[in-house]
Formats: structure tokens, sequence, C-alpha cells
């Protein structure tokens, strides 16, 4: 049997509180009978324990003035990816090595979020150490599906209604890829701007938080609580956009590119577009340069995770340690290097208009659970480390998810002129199909 979702986002839920039209117990229970009744077959959560959430919206409710009085994020529920250390929920980076790990404490990240008001939900499902060794959560829009790497669960959790917000990492396209197959939206912040103690990583200067909700006002709604500003409406824009089919356009599937295709003429008509934009040729090594450093980095951090446990970890992590232990000096600095140049060529550009419209991925969710899809065309935009949007509304040809990714100016008024923009984006495409929600249809569980 399939159902559409129609689970309230984060501002809608947050509105209700305020104005005394639930409780966050109210909000909490909602979610977690969601949970009940869908993660048997989309297995989004690693790790989740009903009575955990129910007592923090209890406590919330109980509190002088009421949960409403606690916080910005006051008795919304989140996911948090399985890198995410936390102390009431075991975090096993997706590896059986670490199935049983029990942080003594929770990161700062979670932490910050219980201050803001925040009720964590559980554990949403990695990949391996956020690499390419698939965990077992199912696309909700189609289950036989693939819903990306490596914030697979909290991609899913929030495509099924489970989580209005849920959070993710990126090291090479974590958090754009998933939401795009998943068909929510994305917010990869700017790296460095959120510290990432207690948050596992493969790659320092690449690993980046981010999170996943069901608009850009939800987006936003998260990024102004953790920067501690008050929380303001994204401001209407006519943004003027630069927009790229990229160096990796011939890793685009046929379907994935005809709706790229017809989300930039939909632009185009809609008078956003400003100019067509093509990476100079001294920048055509930034994907490899990319996975040098990513596989560099990783064999530094975990090195003692392969002498110790080689043998159990998975195929495809084992492979990118040994690959980064026999890369060389040079190589690694030319890298490095050629990252450093791209940066100010991408800031050059973005100096001139408001954002980059590009693909978010190759096409629609490829089949299968035992792969996670191409990261391809996110690799160079984390490299160089602006801020990224996932932006849903497309479809391809199977009726799956298609999105559009926006990369914007670092920082975080940066990161809010993007969301504003990403918003115009999406309005723009929504109105392309008369009537069209991107809203997954779910499986349910078969019942007795």
């Amino acid at each position: 049997m399939m159902t559409r979702h129609e689970m309230p986002g984060a501002l809608a839920l947050r509105a209700q509180l305020r104005e005394g039209r639930c409780s966050a117990r109210d909000i909490v229970q909602d979610h977690v009978a969601r949970i009940e009744a869908l993660d048997p077959a989309i297995h989004a959560w690693q790790a989740f324990d009903a009575r955990l959430p129910l007592a923090r919206a209890d406590a919330l409710d109980a509190a002088p003035g009421g949960a409403a009085a606690q916080g910005p994020l006051a008795g919304l529920p989140v996911g948090l990816k399985d890198l995410i250390d936390t102390r009431d929920w075991p975090t096993g980076f997706g590896s059986a090595v670490f199935a049983e790990r029990r942080p003594a404490e929770d990161a700062p990240l979670v932490r910050q979020l219980l201050a803001l008001g925040a009720v964590p939900m559980g554990k949403t499902v990695t990949t391996e150490f956020g690499y390419f060794q698939p965990g077992p959560t199912a696309n909700p829009w189609n289950p036989a599906h693939t819903p990306g790497g490596s914030s697979s669960g909290s991609a899913a959790a929030v495509a099924a209604g489970m989580v209005p917000l849920a959070f993710g990492t990126q090291t090479a396209g974590s958090l754009i890829r998933p939401a795009s197959y998943c068909g929510v939206w994305a917010l990869k912040a700017t790296h460095g701007r959120h510290g990432l103690v207690g948050v596992q990583g493969l790659s320092e200067s690449l690993d980046t938080l981010g999170w996943m909700a069901r608009s850009a006002d939800d987006l936003e709604l998260l990024r102004a609580a953790l920067d501690g500003e008050p929380w303001r409406p994204l401001p209407e824009t006519a943004p003027r956009l630069a927009w790229s089919r990229t160096r990796e356009w011939p890793l685009m599937q046929h379907g994935g590119a005809a709706a790229f295709e017809a989300g930039i003429t939909r632009l185009a008509q809609a008078g956003v577009l400003a100019r067509e934009w093509w990476p100079p040729d001294p920048l055509g090594g930034l994907f490899e340069a990319q996975k040098t450093i990513m596989a560099h980095e990783a064999a530094q951090h975990l090195a003692a995770l392969l002498a110790q446990h080689g043998p159990h970890l998975s195929a495809p992590l084992r492979q990118l340690l040994e690959h980064g232990t026999g890369l060389g000096a040079a190589e690694v600095a030319a890298a490095q290097a050629l990252a450093r140049q791209g940066r100010e060529v991408l800031d050059a550009l973005l100096g001139e208009v408001d954002a980059l419209v590009a693909p978010a991925a190759p096409g629609e969710a490829p089949a299968g659970l035992q792969a996670t899809g191409d990261p391809a065309f996110s690799r160079v935009w984390n490299l160089l480390g602006h801020p990224c949007v996932n932006v849903p509304g497309l479809l391809g040809p199977q009726g799956l998810p298609v999105g559009l990714q926006l990369v914007g100016r670092r920082g975080a008024a940066g990161e809010r002129a993007l969301l504003a923009a990403a918003r115009t984006v999406g309005e723009i495409i929504h109105g392309m199909i008369s009537g069209h929600e991107c809203r997954p249809p779910i499986t349910r569980p078969a019942g007795p």
C-alpha cells in the first residue's frame, strides 16, 4: 500500500507549539508513530528507542513557561547521523567493528541542540565511516532503489516524514547526493564553520557538517539557531544565477541530463540566469585533486584503524586507506595548491552572481541497495569549501527525484543568501508541474 506523507515541516511545528495548538509530546509522539509504522520498510534508523525522545518532550513541556519557551528548536524532532557521538545511543560509525561502541558523552553539536530545545530521536544509518559501504536503508520513493550515501538514513528519514530535520556530514557528496535521490532539501555548510569534535570524519580539510529538511526556510531555521541568530524569514529575492553543466557532465545519466536541462530552461524563462560558466582549463584537475586529498587525509586519520582492524573493514574503505598510504607528498601538495586556486576562481565568480546552479547527482537513484551512487557532482564544490544546497522538485523518467545544486558564497551571510536564492529556484521549479509536490510514496510494511 502506498501513501504520501503530510507531516508538517519544522517551521509549521514551531508555530503550532508557540500558538499552544500542541505540546512537545504531541509532536514527538506523532513522529514516533511515523517511525514505528514505516521504518520496518525503510530502515533509516540505526538506533531508536521511543522512550528517550518522549521523556525529553515531557521534560520540555514541564519546564517553566512550557516547551515553547525552551529555545528556538523547542520540541522539534531531529535525526543524528551515526557518526555523531551520543551518550544515549551507541555510535558505531556504520561499522561492525564498533557496533557496540558507547560514547561517554555527547558531541558538542548534540549538547548545543539540546540547549536549543531540540529532541534527538535517535541515530540514522550511515555508510561505514562515511565512505561507500552501504547500510540497509532504502529510498522512500522506491525501496528497491538506493537512498544514496553516506547520510542515507538522514535523507530517508526526512523524505518519509519521520523527522522534520536531520543532520549529516559530507566529504565528497554525502549530503547533496542522498538529498537529490530522496527529494529533500539539504544545506552543506561552509567548510570549517561548525566544529566536528565528537563527529567521526575521514578528511579534515573536506569533512563538513550539514542538515536536511522539507524546505529552504526549515534549513534556515536550523542555520540561524546554530549561529545564535534570531529567526528571520528568508527575504524575497530575484537572484542572478550562473549555471554550469561542469566538467563531470559526461557522467550524467540520460534521464538526469534531461531533467537538469528542463530545470535550466525553466530558470531561463523566469529570467534568473545571468550567464553560463565553464571551469577554466587550469582547474580541470579539481575532481582528481579531491580524491587525492581525501585518500591521503583518510589514511593518516584512520591509520590505527587499518592496522588494528584492516581485515574486518569493508573492501571500499580498506582500498581507500591503502591507496592514501601510498600517495607521495608532492602529489598531495599539488592537489592542495590546485584547490586553493580553484577557491579563488569560484570566489571571483560568486562576486558577480548570487549563486551557481549545477547538477546535484548523475540522475535518479540507481536500483539496488548494494551501492550508493556516484558523488561526482559534489566532489569539486566540497573540495573548495563553499556552501551547497540541494533544491528538490525535478523528476526523472522513472518518477524518482532529481535535484538541482546551488553553490554560494562562504560564511553565515553567504549561506543565508544562498538559501534565499534556493527558495526562489525551488518555487520556479515547482511551478513546472501544476499541482506537483515533491513528496515520496512510502511503502508500508506488510501487515497481518
